[in-house]
């Protein structure tokens, strides 16, 4: 073959030096089609179709509840993250299990005695100040009235109660509404919020105009056969993660990770065996692994989906820590090679920094992209923006840094009652980027334009590409990677965020 025309993916791979996406560049193919054409439509697991190649990893700045709601409404699907009790963890299954499309069903309500100074810090860590009054402030009470920004504006004692400023005469709806008929009584009210109120006039959920503009069309939504968002869930490996495991298959959890930083143990092979028994229909993803000895072994194990990365993360000082790892794109095409032929989905976790890392993982056999750095930084992340230089950052840590250990984080590296632990995870912060509902979309229309470069309508054809040589690759050297990106202007202005539309 004419080197000219780089060189197949095997032959990419055969020399045993690690690659990393920055190492490698797609070629381009014949596009014959429009950019509407391409599908992103792929495995996550044996069983489990996406509409969209992108997993939230289960951090615990990166997915909860939330979190997994959008993934799965923008085609994704969200693993909550095991760094809390099991009822917490169940809780936010449950909570992404039985939402609506534009309810919200867990409002942040106050009781009348409460003070102006507590919507204050609802504005304050929330962004919202319409706020629902129940007599005992909490969900499931009677409503009684409703605190706005209006009401509350130009009042300049803010020890005010709730009671002396809300607004009584509240414009509610019944149990039952249809997405539509709310947005309509929205629309003819003028209000911001719209309660839903029970028989008895007792708050189930809420409304809000915001949250409607925000959710008013998901075609591509991750569901069940029984029509509820998809949602995915972490759990450890060792004999008292079995309890967890019970809670979470019973709140309908749709796919577990086993999730361990070196997956290829005695201790997840068990609880892979022992879940195949006790839950045959459990959809169980393992890892993680990085070698094709390791993906084999799980496989064999009864997995249907595998998690591929070790120590490539942002955050992820594995490999400088302990000096075990593997370059990612090494790793990804290793695992995703023996794994093709099994029919097992491999997700990429780790060392994704922007569209082009996505669309690499992809080429070289990745079936989907967790991300973490990526998501931390948006609206539907756990944690609070804060304000650092004049810029919006949200707070970002691996779950083996030592602040992620002390809550629970060493348990996916097997360490959580050592009394001497070893970090392998850093705590940072990372740029805001909006919601995930404008972010997605756009890194994925991104993906869409590298398969219509390559010639690839979908990612079943770019993998029959990939695994024939008719995909074609070249190494960058260091000034090829520089020539690549930014260089020759005075300053520039990075695109890490979309501009936001509220």
């Amino acid at each position: 073959m004419d080197p000219s025309s780089g060189v197949t993916a095997e032959e990419l791979f055969r020399s045993g030096q690690g690659i990393t996406y920055d190492d490698i560049i797609l070629l381009p193919g014949y596009i014959s089609f429009a950019l509407d054409d391409v599908s992103l439509q792929t495995k996550l697991t044996a069983e489990i179709e996406l509409k969209r190649p992108v997993i939230s990893s289960p951090m615990d700045t990166v997915t909860e509840s939330e979190m997994a709601i959008y993934m799965a409404l923008l085609g994704g699907i969200g693993f909550i993250h095991y760094n809390n009790t099991i009822d917490e963890q169940v809780a936010h299954v449950r909570k992404a299990k039985r939402f609506e499309n534009g309810f919200i069903m867990d409002p942040v309500v106050l009781s009348p005695d409460h003070r102006i100074r507590d919507v204050d810090r609802i504005k304050e860590k929330y962004g919202f100040s319409g706020v629902p009054i129940t007599e005992n402030g909490r969900l499931g009470g009677r409503l009684v009235g409703i605190v706005t920004r209006t009401d509350i504006d130009f009042e300049s004692d803010r020890n005010l109660y709730v009671r002396d400023v809300m607004t009584s005469d509240v414009v509610t709806a019944p149990e039952g509404i249809t997405l539509a008929e709310g947005n309509e009584i929205l629309k003819e009210s003028k209000k911001g919020k719209l309660p839903v109120v029970d028989n008895d006039g007792c708050l189930v959920s809420l409304m809000s105009r915001t949250d409607l503009r925000k959710n008013r069309d998901f075609p591509l939504s991750s569901k069940n056969p029984s029509k509820q968002l998809m949602v995915g869930a972490t759990v450890g490996t060792r004999e008292s993660d079995r309890e967890r495991l019970v809670a979470l298959e019973e709140a309908g959890v749709d796919v577990v990770i086993f999730d361990s930083a070196q997956g290829y143990s005695s201790f997840q092979t068990d609880i892979i065996k022992w879940t195949k028994k006790k839950f045959p229909a459990l959809q169980m993803i393992g890892g993680n692994v990085a070698t094709k000895e390791q993906a084999k072994g799980l496989i064999q194990a009864g997995v249907h989906g595998l998690r591929v990365g070790m120590g490539s993360g942002s955050i992820c000082i594995t490999q400088e820590t302990v000096a075990v790892g593997r370059s990612q794109g090494s790793a990804v095409y290793d695992c995703a090679r023996m794994a093709h032929d099994c029919g097992i989905p491999v997700l990429a976790d780790g060392g994704v920094r922007s569209i082009g890392d996505i669309a690499k993982a992809i080429a070289i056999g990745a079936s989907g992209v967790m991300m973490g750095s990526m998501l931390a930084g948006t609206d539907e992340a756990p944690g609070d923006y804060f304000y650092e230089g004049g810029i919006r950052l949200k707070r970002y840590r691996g779950m083996a840094s030592r602040e992620a250990m002390a809550m629970g984080g060493g348990k996916r590296y097997l360490n959580e009652n050592d009394p001497l632990k070893v970090a392998q995870g850093v705590s940072g912060s990372v740029v805001d980027k909006g919601s995930i509902v404008d972010y997605v979309p756009y890194l994925m229309q991104g993906v869409k334009h590298t398969m219509q470069d390559m010639g690839c309508r979908n990612i079943s054809e770019m993998h029959k590409r990939l695994y024939n040589g008719d995909l074609r690759f070249e190494l960058r050297s260091p000034s090829a990677q520089r020539e690549g990106g930014v260089h020759s202007l005075h300053s520039f202005s990075e695109p890490h965020r979309l501009p936001r539309s509220n």
